[in-house]
């Protein structure tokens, strides 16, 4: 006599994990370079090169003061439905999932990029996975979600920008782990595995890998007027002038960045 409940199918519905390919590793005096300068200014360089969306809105540092640039590495949530994945049991299910597998991809310096839809309910990671994280090597974890375990994690000095805390484990609620180096959205941003991740107390920018050269140039420019510029202001000049640089005050900069050129290099002679 039949319960009324259908059985589970026999096979697997999808292949789990998704995985894509592994990003090729970064120029380490590339990412060195872009480290010295901060999330607002490659935000801003970018945005004069027509990439406009680059800030991940939502996630914010849940330990002020952080800084990290790396490798973004990706990991992919998507909504549980129920012959898939149920909520009810995956907590031990998780370990075979794509959460589990993109911690193993994990090289020094990178930084794993999640997305999760802003959701309230998922701790994408806690104590055991930031430890692992961290102990691969990991620099820093940029999740629109949430975490759980946050006075153990806060332990790990683990930089990781998050919507907030959560008691529940990753799967318990809404989502599951599906994919790992693949492209990702988050916070309304698009991020590709491979490209760099600038984050610190103003949010997470992510900079395409093949701009970021460009980026690192224009900021080294842009940060040396604003010296000029904040120079010229504390010595009681019109912001109007000098923020931005007149045609006028353009010309005063670069006479004074020659003659700051001529200076510094008699100074080694």
């Amino acid at each position: 006599m039949s319960s009324g409940i259908e059985q589970a199918p026999a096979v697997p519905i999808w292949d789990l994990p998704v995985r894509g390919d592994t990003p090729p590793a970064p120029d380490p005096g590339l990412v060195s370079r872009l480290s010295e300068i901060g999330a607002a200014t490659a935000c801003a360089r970018l945005h004069g090169q027509g990439i406009r969306r680059t800030f991940l809105d939502g996630p914010t540092s849940m330990f002020p003061g952080k800084k990290v640039v790396g490798r973004a590495l990706t990991l992919q949530f998507m909504p549980q439905r129920e012959d898939i994945a149920d909520g009810q049991t995956q907590e031990y299910i998780e370990r075979s999932t794509a959460l589990w597998a993109v911690l193993d991809e994990v090289q020094p310096g990178d930084v794993l990029v999640v997305q999760a839809y802003g959701s309230h309910t998922t701790g994408c990671f806690g104590d055991m996975l930031v430890r692992y994280f961290k102990l691969r090597g990991g620099a820093g974890i940029v999740v629109d979600g949430r975490i759980r375990d946050v006075p153990r994690v806060s332990q790990l000095d683990v930089p990781i920008w998050s919507t907030g805390a959560t008691p529940h484990y990753a799967s318990q609620s809404e989502l599951f782990p599906w994919a790992y180096n693949v492209p990702v959205a988050v916070g309304g941003v698009l991020t590709l595995p491979g490209d760099l991740v600038v984050a610190d107390d103003d949010g997470a920018v992510v900079v395409p890998r093949q701009r970021a050269e460009a980026v690192v140039q224009a900021a080294a420019e842009h940060d040396a007027w604003e010296k000029f510029s904040r120079r010229r202001i504390d010595e009681g000049a019109p912001l109007r002038d000098y923020y931005p640089l007149t045609e006028k005050t353009r010309l005063e900069y670069e006479s004074w960045r020659a003659q700051n050129s001529t200076q510094n290099g008699n100074a080694g002679d």
